[in-house]
């Protein structure tokens, strides 16, 4: 009797335990979007990155100007609070994270301006320090970090200008080092890290603008330990501004500007490089979007503000896609 009555109690104590783990990791619903709260100050093309389980959106374009705000987000309280001052108003800059430091990469003045400082954001002294100044003055780039190096990728050095340039910062050295260039010149690549340790890593740079009126759904993959590029499967939707990046085996690609100067795409694209191959039928974004910063937090891809419509006003929204 007394045997039955422990065995019933341990069962009761497991069902009681299983239903608390449940409850604290509810389970994933695939392949759908939720909204975070919205950006306090709605901006287009600001860079972003993630420190300290927080996600900087760095400076940007407003509907009138360039601004210099930091804003952040908290992926856990769903609330923004704001960072110190981008040194300098920007727009179309890049960003990447090294070491719980975040880097911010050239960027358009306003007028067509290329630039090429560096500057490096610490949470620990909450300042910004200059670093040394990109070797090619460009904006619109995309940044990828792979072993603590940083590839600044593509972009254009002025509005009519587009370039196949790759340069990589070393964070540690605070040195530059031209690489082998894109097979063909890249404006504002949707890029990310596929790969592991152990089988070896490959940067994927996909779609983009060759020159002005011109998108490509080109995608190339590239192998630091070689310094070289190579082709890969031609995303099926041409496209440039989208937001991207890399979670698990896969390459997310979302949303962009389809060259009609009208409205943004919500088309939702992942690409496996075991497979090379591109997935289509994912589930779209709910507004569509163009110029938003990315972001990869936990699983999930971020995308924050942007255009709706070509040169339109700046949209507020966060949307968090889960694969």
């Amino acid at each position: 009797m007394k045997t039955a009555f422990r065995l019933m109690l341990a069962s009761l104590l497991f069902i009681g335990t299983a239903s608390l783990v449940k409850a604290q990791n509810p389970a994933v619903t695939h392949n759908t979007w939720k909204s975070g709260a919205a950006l306090p100050t709605p901006v287009a093309s600001p860079a972003a990155g993630i420190l300290a389980n927080q996600i900087y959106v760095v400076a940007g374009g407003t509907a009138s100007e360039n601004i210099a705000d930091v804003q952040i987000y908290n992926p856990a309280t769903n609330a923004w609070s704001t960072g110190p001052s981008y040194p300098t108003a920007i727009s179309e800059a890049s960003a990447a994270v090294v070491k719980n430091v975040l880097y911010v990469f050239g960027g358009n003045t306003g007028d067509g301006t290329a630039s090429n400082a560096v500057w490096a954001y610490s949470p620990r002294t909450k300042t910004w320090t200059a670093r040394a100044a990109m070797p090619t003055a460009r904006f619109s780039t995309t940044a990828v970090v792979e072993s603590n190096i940083i590839y600044v990728i593509g972009g254009a050095v002025s509005d009519s200008d587009f370039v196949a340039t790759v340069e990589s910062y070393n964070p540690a050295t605070n040195t530059w080092t031209e690489e082998a260039p894109l097979l063909g010149s890249k404006l504002s690549p949707a890029a990310g890290l596929q790969g592991t340790a152990k089988t070896g890593y490959t940067i994927i740079a996909a779609d983009g603008a060759p020159e002005p009126g011109q998108i490509t759904g080109d995608t190339e993959g590239y192998d630091a330990a070689t310094n070289a590029w190579r082709e890969l499967a031609v995303d099926p939707t041409s496209r440039v501004y989208s937001c991207s990046g890399s979670i698990g085996a896969k390459f997310y690609d979302v949303g962009g500007y389809l060259n009609n100067a009208g409205a943004a795409s919500a088309v939702n694209e992942s690409f496996q490089l075991s497979k090379n191959k591109w997935t289509t039928t994912l589930a779209p974004m709910p507004q569509a979007t163009m110029l938003a910063a990315s972001a990869v937090y936990k699983g999930q891809l971020y995308c924050f503000g942007g255009w709706a419509t070509w040169v339109g006003a700046p949209i507020s929204n966060v949307q968090i896609y889960q694969p």
